[in-house]
């Protein structure tokens, strides 16, 4: 799973989020049924490793204290960089990169040369901005294609030689965890159900929330976006996403028997945790949403939109009709390789992806069909800032606290 422009919207220079937005605080990552999730960062004592120690800041004030997140997906590099707020938190920078660490990856289980040198371009820039802002504290991740690669491990020491930047490879678990603590603000807590997913590169990941179990086991019609890691009743990671669909089927010429092959190979994927589940005899007669994290929603919102070119305002918690999104990604298959550079908001660097993304979208709706999207451009960092913050009682977390690095 990647963070939100998977495959999708292209970013404004300065990142997803712009410099000085504020987002509201969602929830800490919680721990897994076994008592404890897999660690995402250690505590580290280099300045812009994994994790920076609270004390090397113990004379910052905590509203003053900088905090960064570093995304590391299969196809993007992402940072942003905050300060804690009264709503939250307020973005002070931001880092957006496209630099497909994982091309190639699912057949050669190696990371090529090529993608190793433009990521360590990108991290050095990351790099940059934390020392520039004097981040306090840190939470570093790289996601599937360093969970997949044999030569991952070489990667990210040569990444520690090279930036400074302590990074490490974060359990699926963790990832879609992370992904609903940056979103949950987004979710609609008058639903009995809900949805979550983000379509990354190099995997998918998808958690069901029981809103309407949690509020009848707790007597309350309100849960507390801190409470939303509670309402998780399954979730899965599906090891397919929009760079390793596009390799696998071709992302430039896509018609409609190749489209739909798409869908039914990922469906496949799906029906074993149906199966387990039965989430969609529990979705009868339930008011349910859907929220997706990835780009491929956020390209789908932007396009309905008709935005001639992208406004991260405008599609942040937008909503849209399942029919509408079905009809963009109709116009989609429709158009050229060379009509789809030529949309906004996707650009030459997603033209080839995008329609991959859509294909697990169609499987995601054919599985649970559902009337209403609402579009998140959020997910990875945001959980992780959140959760640093959270961790260190910028925010109340009752007993959670220290969940990052377990």
């Amino acid at each position: 799973m990647e963070g939100n422009d998977q495959g999708g919207v292209r970013p404004p220079p300065t990142g997803g989020v712009g410099s000085g937005e504020e987002l509201a605080a969602s929830t800490p990552l919680a721990p897994s049924d076994d008592g404890g999730l897999p660690p995402a960062v250690d505590q580290r004592p280099s300045y812009n490793g994994a994790v920076r120690p609270l004390d090397a800041a113990s004379d910052v004030p905590r509203a003053e204290r900088v905090y960064a997140a570093l995304d590391l997906g299969t196809n993007n590099c992402r940072l942003l960089v905050a300060r804690p707020s009264p709503r939250g938190f307020k973005v002070i920078d931001a880092f957006s990169r496209i630099i497909r660490l994982g091309e190639g990856v699912a057949a050669s289980r190696r990371l090529s040369q090529e993608a190793i040198e433009r990521t360590i371009g990108a991290l050095k820039v990351c790099a940059a901005k934390m020392r520039h802002h004097q981040v306090a504290r840190s939470g570093l991740i790289a996601t599937e294609a360093c969970r997949l690669a044999d030569n991952a491990p070489q990667f990210l020491s040569h990444v520690r030689a090279q930036t400074d930047l302590d990074i490490q490879v974060v359990s699926r678990e963790a990832e879609a965890r992370l992904a609903v603590s940056g979103c949950a603000s987004l979710v609609d807590a008058s639903c009995d159900l809900a949805l979550v997913f983000d379509i990354g590169g190099g995997s998918s990941e998808l958690i069901w929330l029981d809103l309407e179990g949690y509020k009848r086991k707790f007597g309350t019609q309100y849960i507390d976006r801190l409470e939303m890691q509670d309402c998780i009743v399954a979730w899965t990671s599906l090891p397919v996403g929009v760079v390793t669909l596009a390799e696998r089927y071709g992302g430039r010429f896509v018609d409609e028997a190749v489209f739909q092959a798409m869908v039914v190979d990922t469906a496949a994927m799906l029906r074993p945790f149906e199966a387990e589940h039965r989430l969609r005899e529990r979705m009868a007669g339930k008011n349910a949403h859907l929220l997706g994290t990835s780009g491929t929603v956020t390209t789908l919102a932007g396009v309905h939109l008709g935005l001639p070119r992208y406004d991260r305002r405008q599609v942040d918690g937008c909503w849209l009709k399942v029919d509408h999104a079905r009809a963009v990604t109709a116009h989609l298959l429709a158009s050229t390789h060379a009509e789809r550079v030529a949309q906004p908001c996707i650009g030459k660097d997603r033209a080839d992806l995008v329609l991959a993304g859509c294909a697990i979208l169609e499987a995601l709706l054919q599985t649970w069909p559902c009337a209403r999207l609402r579009v998140a451009d959020r997910g990875l960092r945001e959980g992780i800032l959140a959760t640093l913050m959270a961790e260190d009682g910028v925010y109340r977390t009752g007993n959670r606290h220290g969940y990052l690095n377990r």
